[in-house]
């Protein structure tokens, strides 16, 4: 059976004072010890989050790295900085990062080497955009960003991926992508990669949604047989928004 996930993505925001804040209400709860909780906060304060959830459940992983050990990259950091303060995950080809950031998908497939290559784990994000879906090459974008991951990667590595679904349409627009709309996606990947591999890996990759979700909204997504937990932007800012959607997946 399939973990379930919940992962804060706080991007650029909170300081370090918000920080331990949010980190010291969530070190004092408790869930079903099956639901994996991770934080990402930003580079600066990687450290210091690992440092107060010492002892804690839940993971601290990176929101982004470069695809090489060192060099004369001003404002990169790598994964042998990141593994130097045992931080082991890192969110890869997340949208804002291609839409902002221009990464494409040799950039993208060059981190998920590193990361792999270094025994990182990878939270690998893909989504379409509006005009995507509206029209109706939804599906056929979400293969080709998956090609990058599925091509030339090894059975084995598959313990080391979470897939997250990020329909880019529904993040920050007042857009809500329906239950129906999250698993029709989630189902499409499983099927992908069970072409691609097998059915039985297929069935075990935990896959997230990662589309506005929000304590009101949470319950229904979760419900979904595919949809494995969430990637949480805003709503990982709030404390109690947070923790209610960790609840939210743990009464499901």
């Amino acid at each position: 059976m399939r973990k379930k996930v919940i992962i804060g993505n706080w991007k650029m925001n909170n300081d370090k004072q918000e920080t331990e804040n949010l980190l010291l209400n969530l070190k004092n709860k408790t869930w079903n010890k099956e639901i994996e909780v991770k934080v990402s906060p930003s580079f600066v304060n990687l450290e210091y989050a690992q440092k107060i959830l010492k002892n804690s459940p839940v993971e601290v992983v990176a929101q982004n790295m470069h695809y090489e050990e060192k060099g004369a990259f001003t404002g990169e950091i790598s994964y042998k900085m990141l593994k130097s303060i045992n931080v082991n995950s890192v969110i890869i080809g997340h949208s804002e990062r291609r839409t902002l950031f221009y990464e494409n998908d040799d950039t993208i497939k060059r981190k998920i080497k590193t990361a792999l290559d270094n025994e990182m784990k990878v939270i690998f994000c893909f989504g379409e955009s509006l005009e995507d879906r509206k029209e109706k090459r939804h599906i056929k974008i979400i293969s080709k960003q998956l090609d990058v991951i599925t091509n030339g990667l090894k059975i084995n590595q598959w313990n080391q991926i979470i897939l997250a679904y990020e329909p880019v349409w529904a993040i920050g627009t007042g857009l809500n992508a329906t239950p129906e709309q999250a698993q029709e996606i989630h189902k499409h990947v499983r099927k992908e990669i069970a072409t691609t591999f097998n059915k039985n890996l297929a069935d075990s990759v935990q896959i997230l949604y990662g589309g506005s979700l929000k304590p009101n909204n949470s319950k229904e997504i979760f419900f979904q047989p595919d949809i494995d937990g969430g990637l949480i932007g805003g709503a990982s800012l709030s404390f109690e928004d947070f923790y209610s959607i960790i609840r939210s997946i743990d009464k499901n």
